[in-house]
């Protein structure tokens, strides 16, 4: 794992907003003091993070048995690779710690300790790289070279299967080596801890009441990875669609550390922990940028 530091140069993902100064005694948010939702008669002082996707289509297929009928909206996400689908249906286990699991490779589908027979089945589907499920949906990833005209119709019927089947999405099993097989299976980095520093728990208050819910309407989520109270340093990792969106990765890191410098004083900065593949898509995407801008000084 290694840290990288994103461009500014992207299209911001927040409208610029006028920022009036925070009150220096305001320095908890806890239920009592917590942030008002925003309203039209203050959206020009606050800082806000809007999604990014877009609906896309509403599909219901045909009743099982004249008694169950099963609604799966389609949506597309800031990430072209990637698609949500939201069935009117619970994915993750009832009682389960952590608000997403997601399988990047088709062992992690069958190992403990939440191994998913629909992932295992969209993971052999020509194409399919990934597989994200939040609380009420599912993120689908695809290679760069799969076409979503051929991909898209087979993800959707096994999708609908698994869902009208009324089996469990996701099973929950023992798990002896101790390793997780999956991505995020573990407790909610955003949860409460009696340890944390203040400004940490500001920062998770602020994470899990305003900035998850737009990352997950784009199919994503966001882990918390720590705070470097020394530089002010907060480190977050992204998932679902935006875990390989170069775009959406850039605008998302702008509009997350605009809104926690904002409210936070002591946070200067956020970073992206990145895997490796992670950072070499981002630094392809930085070349492509940088040489965008160059054909444009020489347009000129």
């Amino acid at each position: 794992m290694t840290t990288a530091r994103i461009s500014r140069a992207a299209v911001p993902f927040m409208r610029k907003l006028r920022k009036p100064t925070v009150p220096a005694a305001m320095r908890c948010v806890h239920q009592s003091t917590r942030l008002p939702a925003m309203a039209a008669s203050n959206s020009g002082t606050r800082p806000i993070l809007q999604p990014l996707h877009q609906p896309s289509s509403m599909l219901k297929p045909t009743a099982i048995g004249g008694t169950r009928s099963i609604y799966i909206q389609t949506e597309t996400t800031p990430n072209v690779n990637a698609l949500k689908f939201v069935p009117n249906h619970p994915i993750l286990p009832e009682g389960l710690s952590t608000p997403f699991i997601e399988y990047m490779n088709a062992r992690s589908t069958v190992a403990p300790p939440h191994p998913s027979p629909l992932a295992a089945q969209l993971m052999n589907v020509d194409g399919i790289t990934s597989v994200f499920y939040g609380p009420d949906f599912i993120t689908v990833t695809k290679a760069e070279d799969a076409n979503w005209g051929y991909v898209k119709p087979e993800v959707f019927a096994l999708i609908t299967e698994a869902v009208t089947s009324g089996a469990p999405i996701v099973n929950i099993t023992e798990n002896k080596s101790g390793e997780s097989g999956q991505e995020g299976g573990e407790e909610d980095s955003l949860s409460y801890n009696e340890n944390d520093s203040e400004v940490v728990g500001m920062i998770k208050e602020l994470l899990e009441t305003r900035i998850r819910p737009a990352i997950q309407e784009d199919g994503g989520d966001i882990d918390f990875r720590g705070f470097d109270e020394e530089n002010g340093e907060v480190k977050l990792k992204l998932r679902g669609a935006c875990r390989t969106c170069d775009s959406s990765t850039v605008t998302l890191k702008n509009g997350i550390e605009g809104m926690l410098m904002h409210y936070i004083e002591e946070v200067k900065l956020v970073t992206q922990i990145l895997d490796q593949e992670e950072e070499i898509a981002l630094l392809e995407f930085e070349k492509f940028e940088e040489k965008l801008k160059k054909q444009g000084a020489a347009a000129g």
